[in-house]
């Protein structure tokens, strides 16, 4: 298995509607921050949700982790970066970290799996990820 790492960085701004009373964020936010990292990679890795779907499975959420350092508050502009941690068993694993500034604001992680078409998981790595990861140089 391939040591190389795949990464992605999107910047993005905290919005009003994010914030609590208080015009910080409120922590679940930084999950859907999370998010956006997840979709960027998807987009310019080509591995999104939907090429899963298309082939027959779901990535659900296993796992969600989340270590806040420093507080983000409105209209604060800041980068999500996103990284895709490899590993033989068949989930997708990333590792997230949120900076502002060049400050370290916050870290985490998500696992997910795959469930195929009866939402059962499934336990081989998909095809169609096998092929991503061989096209990719991990494998």
């Amino acid at each position: 298995m391939s040591d190389k790492y795949l990464k992605t960085r999107i910047k993005l701004k905290v919005r009003f509607h994010e914030c609590d009373p208080l015009q910080i964020v409120w922590h679940g936010n930084y999950f859907k921050y999370f998010e956006e990292g997840r979709e960027d990679f998807g987009k310019n890795h080509n591995i999104s949700y939907l090429d899963a779907k298309r082939n027959g499975y779901a990535t659900p959420v296993v796992k969600s982790v989340c270590e806040h350092k420093l507080p983000l508050k409105y209209g604060d502009e800041f980068e999500v970066e996103t990284t895709f941690i490899n590993s033989e068993a068949a989930k997708i694993i990333f590792q997230y970290k949120i900076f502002s500034s060049d400050k370290l604001i916050c870290t985490g992680e998500t696992t997910q799996v795959f469930t195929d078409k009866n939402s059962e998981l499934v336990l081989n790595n998909p095809p169609f990820f096998l092929d991503w990861k061989s096209k990719m140089g991990l494998i």
